[in-house]
């Protein structure tokens, strides 16, 4: 029979391995999780790629998670008329255009909005966040029929601008949190040092805001890249064509040509994921600061 001396030592002994084997289940539990997530989430991005390097035989015949045969035909199919790059050149002036015009023209309004005390302030903002709350879908035909009406249908310009009514709501509505965060005493010692309202945008409050500029320029910049609703909508022409459109547009009938699409939507990804690789420490920081400070 075991001492009052013996069981007292051993006491915090079990504890501590009660202790070491939660900790331990903890870590395993934590890991699974982690796991599972990387799995979801990367597995169509692999399943995407591998498909893209099968022989176009082997694609349906032999479905497996590794190519029997590499192969870059269904790359090689995808670009061969020069078509489908000229498209990525048009989502990429386009996504582009509208993020840099989109950013600039959001950072005046948000900062109208957080520092100026003016009326109807409350319910211009109310209506911007209306305007990006309203479905695209039921914006098409309206946007369509003013497009036509100023002849930029069937235009990279046209989709510039139809871009911009749901791009600069977004940007508006994000940057009023990030700008909130910037303290106002800095921007008062600035114009006491002599800057103008327009300096002390330019010179205190940009800068300082500038992880949150960078995650509202990637969003913007993907969701114009991504969109494909407006594009079908309102190009017909080959030669205006967007990524999406073009990815789109390789479905004949009930015909999927899985390997060209993959290829396509493969290359279509590199832009992003260099973007993101990039801005990836901004789209962190930005993301964190305006959940805190928004």
């Amino acid at each position: 029979m075991a001492s009052l001396a013996e069981v007292a030592s051993a006491a915090p002994a079990n504890a501590g391995a009660a202790a070491r084997r939660r900790v331990l289940t903890g870590r395993l539990l934590s890991y699974a999780a982690l796991l599972i997530a990387v799995i979801l989430v990367l597995f169509p991005i692999y399943w995407m790629l591998a498909t893209s390097l099968k022989l176009p035989r082997d694609i349906l015949r032999v479905p497996s998670l590794w190519p029997s045969r590499f192969s870059l035909a269904n790359f090689e199919k995808l670009l061969a008329d020069g078509q489908f790059l000229l498209s990525i050149r048009n989502s990429f002036i386009v996504a582009s255009t509208v993020t840099v015009i989109s950013v600039i023209i959001s950072s005046f309004a948000a900062y109208s909005m957080v520092r100026f005390r003016y009326r109807f302030r409350g319910i211009i903002g109310r209506l911007i966040l209306f305007a990006y709350l309203t479905p695209g879908s039921l914006l098409f035909i309206p946007l369509s029929i003013v497009m036509a009406q100023l002849k930029l249908g069937n235009s990279l310009t046209g989709l510039i601008l139809v871009y911009l009514t749901f791009s600069l709501p977004l940007s508006t509505w994000l940057l009023q949190g990030y700008f909130r965060g910037v303290p106002r005493e800095l921007e008062e010692q600035g114009m006491i040092d002599g800057l103008t309202r327009f300096g002390a945008l330019l010179r205190i409050t940009l800068p300082l805001s500038a992880p949150g500029l960078a995650a509202v320029a990637i969003f913007t910049f993907t969701g114009a890249w991504n969109e494909l609703l407006f594009a079908l909508v309102l190009t017909t022409s080959e030669s205006v064509r967007t990524a999406p459109l073009a990815l789109n547009y390789l479905i004949t009938s009930d015909v999927l040509p899985w390997g060209p699409l993959m290829a396509g939507a493969a290359i279509s990804s590199v832009p992003l994921m260099i973007l993101y690789f990039v801005a990836q420490r901004f789209m962190v920081a930005g993301m964190t600061e305006g959940s805190v400070k928004g």
